[in-house]
Protein backbone atom coordinates (compact mmCIF):
# COMPACT_ATOMS: atom_id res chain seq x y z
CA UNK A 1 0.00 0.00 0.00
CA UNK A 2 1.28 3.30 -0.74
CA UNK A 3 2.26 5.46 2.11
CA UNK A 4 0.46 7.93 1.11
CA UNK A 5 -2.81 6.06 2.15
CA UNK A 6 -3.84 5.87 6.04
CA UNK A 7 -6.13 3.71 7.79
CA UNK A 8 -9.82 5.57 8.39
CA UNK A 9 -12.50 4.33 11.03
CA UNK A 10 -15.17 3.63 8.90
CA UNK A 11 -17.42 5.88 11.21
CA UNK A 12 -14.92 8.91 10.88
CA UNK A 13 -15.82 8.65 7.15
CA UNK A 14 -17.11 12.70 6.40
CA UNK A 15 -17.91 12.05 2.71
CA UNK A 16 -21.73 12.01 1.85
CA UNK A 17 -22.20 8.03 0.56
CA UNK A 18 -24.96 8.75 -1.89
CA UNK A 19 -22.36 11.76 -4.02
CA UNK A 20 -19.73 9.30 -3.75
CA UNK A 21 -21.67 6.61 -5.22
CA UNK A 22 -23.68 8.21 -7.07
CA UNK A 23 -22.65 11.43 -8.51
CA UNK A 24 -18.74 11.01 -8.18
CA UNK A 25 -19.03 7.13 -9.09
CA UNK A 26 -16.55 4.39 -8.48
CA UNK A 27 -14.41 2.00 -9.64
CA UNK A 28 -15.11 -2.15 -8.51
CA UNK A 29 -11.71 -3.98 -8.67
CA UNK A 30 -11.34 -7.47 -8.06
CA UNK A 31 -8.36 -9.78 -8.80
CA UNK A 32 -4.42 -9.41 -7.95
CA UNK A 33 -1.63 -7.13 -8.83
CA UNK A 34 -0.97 -9.46 -11.62
CA UNK A 35 -4.38 -10.79 -13.13
CA UNK A 36 -7.51 -8.10 -12.34
CA UNK A 37 -10.21 -6.04 -13.29
CA UNK A 38 -11.91 -2.64 -12.87
CA UNK A 39 -14.73 -1.08 -13.77
CA UNK A 40 -16.89 2.18 -12.76
CA UNK A 41 -20.16 1.89 -11.35
CA UNK A 42 -22.53 4.38 -9.47
CA UNK A 43 -25.29 1.93 -7.73
CA UNK A 44 -24.36 0.75 -4.38
CA UNK A 45 -24.29 1.41 -0.83
CA UNK A 46 -22.73 1.57 2.38
CA UNK A 47 -24.77 0.50 5.70
CA UNK A 48 -24.27 -2.08 8.88
CA UNK A 49 -25.64 -5.54 8.50
CA UNK A 50 -25.08 -8.62 10.84
CA UNK A 51 -23.22 -6.80 12.55
CA UNK A 52 -20.88 -5.42 10.37
CA UNK A 53 -19.72 -2.47 8.64
CA UNK A 54 -20.59 -3.15 4.63
CA UNK A 55 -20.66 -2.38 1.19
CA UNK A 56 -23.10 -2.70 -1.40
CA UNK A 57 -22.39 -3.56 -4.87
CA UNK A 58 -24.09 -4.56 -8.22
CA UNK A 59 -22.25 -5.84 -11.53
CA UNK A 60 -24.17 -7.84 -14.35
CA UNK A 61 -23.23 -10.48 -15.22
CA UNK A 62 -21.97 -9.43 -18.63
CA UNK A 63 -19.13 -7.20 -17.35
CA UNK A 64 -15.84 -8.77 -17.30
CA UNK A 65 -15.14 -7.62 -13.85
CA UNK A 66 -17.81 -10.28 -12.53
CA UNK A 67 -15.72 -13.06 -13.54
CA UNK A 68 -13.04 -11.83 -11.17
CA UNK A 69 -15.39 -11.33 -8.15
CA UNK A 70 -16.61 -15.06 -9.05
CA UNK A 71 -12.90 -16.19 -8.17
CA UNK A 72 -12.08 -13.84 -5.95
CA UNK A 73 -12.95 -13.22 -1.83
CA UNK A 74 -12.10 -9.62 -1.90
CA UNK A 75 -12.34 -6.48 -3.92
CA UNK A 76 -12.00 -2.69 -3.56
CA UNK A 77 -14.06 -0.06 -3.95
CA UNK A 78 -12.17 3.10 -5.55
CA UNK A 79 -13.31 6.90 -5.10
CA UNK A 80 -11.55 9.89 -7.38
CA UNK A 81 -11.44 13.44 -7.41
CA UNK A 82 -13.47 15.04 -10.23
CA UNK A 83 -10.30 15.45 -12.26
CA UNK A 84 -10.41 11.69 -12.98
CA UNK A 85 -13.85 11.65 -14.59
CA UNK A 86 -12.61 10.77 -17.97
CA UNK A 87 -10.95 7.94 -16.96
CA UNK A 88 -13.32 6.35 -14.81
CA UNK A 89 -15.66 7.23 -17.91
CA UNK A 90 -13.74 5.35 -19.70
CA UNK A 91 -13.50 2.12 -17.56
CA UNK A 92 -17.59 2.44 -17.38
CA UNK A 93 -17.67 2.40 -21.32
CA UNK A 94 -14.65 -0.56 -21.86
CA UNK A 95 -13.78 -3.89 -21.32
CA UNK A 96 -11.16 -5.11 -19.89
CA UNK A 97 -11.32 -8.41 -22.18
CA UNK A 98 -10.13 -5.93 -24.97
CA UNK A 99 -8.19 -2.78 -23.53
CA UNK A 100 -5.46 -2.40 -20.74
CA UNK A 101 -7.67 0.63 -18.84
CA UNK A 102 -5.07 1.27 -16.60
CA UNK A 103 -2.66 1.96 -19.62
CA UNK A 104 -5.01 3.68 -21.52
CA UNK A 105 -6.60 6.90 -18.60
CA UNK A 106 -3.06 6.39 -17.03
CA UNK A 107 -4.69 5.65 -13.96
CA UNK A 108 -1.79 3.71 -12.02
CA UNK A 109 -2.22 0.35 -10.21
CA UNK A 110 -1.32 -0.67 -6.48
CA UNK A 111 -1.51 -3.88 -4.43
CA UNK A 112 -3.47 -3.41 -1.47
CA UNK A 113 -2.92 -6.56 0.04
CA UNK A 114 -1.70 -10.04 -2.16
CA UNK A 115 -5.20 -10.29 -2.84
CA UNK A 116 -6.71 -6.70 -3.76
CA UNK A 117 -5.60 -3.80 -6.07
CA UNK A 118 -6.69 -0.40 -6.18
CA UNK A 119 -5.04 2.49 -7.51
CA UNK A 120 -2.32 5.40 -6.51
CA UNK A 121 -4.78 8.00 -7.43
CA UNK A 122 -7.86 7.43 -5.67
CA UNK A 123 -8.72 9.40 -2.66
CA UNK A 124 -10.41 6.71 -0.72
CA UNK A 125 -10.15 2.72 -1.01
CA UNK A 126 -12.80 0.47 0.74
CA UNK A 127 -11.23 -3.23 0.78
CA UNK A 128 -13.97 -5.97 1.40
CA UNK A 129 -14.12 -9.28 1.82
CA UNK A 130 -17.52 -11.26 0.16
CA UNK A 131 -20.06 -12.10 2.26
CA UNK A 132 -22.86 -13.22 0.41
CA UNK A 133 -24.42 -12.49 -3.13
CA UNK A 134 -27.58 -13.06 -5.04
CA UNK A 135 -28.96 -12.67 -8.52
CA UNK A 136 -31.65 -9.70 -8.76
CA UNK A 137 -35.02 -11.47 -9.61
CA UNK A 138 -37.15 -9.28 -12.07
CA UNK A 139 -40.19 -10.77 -10.04
CA UNK A 140 -39.44 -9.34 -6.92
CA UNK A 141 -39.30 -5.80 -8.40
CA UNK A 142 -42.20 -4.05 -6.47
CA UNK A 143 -42.32 -1.17 -8.88
CA UNK A 144 -42.12 -2.58 -12.51
CA UNK A 145 -40.66 0.36 -13.66
CA UNK A 146 -37.39 -0.80 -12.44
CA UNK A 147 -37.63 -3.56 -15.45
CA UNK A 148 -36.70 -0.39 -17.62
CA UNK A 149 -33.29 -0.27 -15.96
CA UNK A 150 -32.89 -3.84 -18.13
CA UNK A 151 -33.72 -3.72 -21.28
CA UNK A 152 -31.37 -6.51 -22.39
CA UNK A 153 -32.85 -8.50 -19.46
CA UNK A 154 -29.36 -8.12 -18.19
CA UNK A 155 -30.05 -8.57 -13.91
CA UNK A 156 -26.78 -7.14 -11.33
CA UNK A 157 -25.72 -9.49 -9.09
CA UNK A 158 -25.71 -7.72 -5.80
CA UNK A 159 -23.06 -8.80 -3.46
CA UNK A 160 -22.24 -7.45 0.23
CA UNK A 161 -18.96 -7.05 1.25
CA UNK A 162 -17.65 -6.38 4.88
CA UNK A 163 -15.34 -3.31 5.17
CA UNK A 164 -12.36 -4.89 6.41
CA UNK A 165 -10.01 -1.61 5.47
CA UNK A 166 -10.82 1.64 4.63
CA UNK A 167 -8.30 4.16 3.16
CA UNK A 168 -7.83 7.93 2.63
CA UNK A 169 -5.04 9.73 1.55
CA UNK A 170 -3.52 12.13 3.86
CA UNK A 171 -3.20 15.42 2.14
Amino acid sequence: MNKEFKLLDPLKLENNIFDLIGKDWMLITAGNIHRYNTMTASWGGFGVLWNRNICLCFVRPSRYTYQFLQETEHFTLSFFGEEYRKALSFCGSNSGRNVDKAATTGISPMECSPTTVSFQEAQLIAECKKLYFQDLDPNHFLDPTIDNNYKQKDYHRLYIGEIIRLFHKEY
